[in-house]
């Protein structure tokens, strides 16, 4: 495991991409940031593991909201400076908004947008703001 996290090229401030894909459909669920150690404890561990940049802390996808994300398929792209995992995820919503995906707002011209999908839990609630 080391070898694999030592080839890969994070950002001068330890930081690298990560795209989050449904392993069944192919939906993009969201992006977030991983560090060496949240890609240790992620392939350890099998589930979702992000470096949250606002908080400086390790956050585990679905700790709070109970929408875990367990890896299925870990993959690297070709410059080794972005991660794309593959995930079962495992409750509805991805998104700490109540979508499925981080994805719902679709550019509809460059003055109008429209959300897609419906929201599948309040927020407020799950996360008790």
């Amino acid at each position: 495991m080391d070898k694999i996290i030592e080839s890969l090229k994070f950002d001068d401030k330890g930081l690298m991409p990560a795209v989050v894909q449904d392993w069944k459909d192919n939906v993009v669920l969201m992006v977030a940031y991983m560090n060496k150690e949240a890609v240790k404890r992620t392939l350890e561990t099998k589930k979702a593991t992000f470096w949250s940049r606002s908080r400086q802390s390790f956050w585990v996808k679905g700790e709070s909201s109970g929408n875990i994300q367990e890896l299925k398929e870990f993959y690297y792209d070709c410059d080794a400076d972005c991660i794309l995992l593959k995930v079962n995820q495992i409750g509805d919503a991805a998104c700490h908004t109540g979508y499925r995906s981080c994805f719902f707002t679709k550019v509809k011209s460059a003055l109008d947008t429209e959300i897609v999908g419906e929201r599948l839990f309040d927020p407020d609630k799950v996360y008790r703001k």
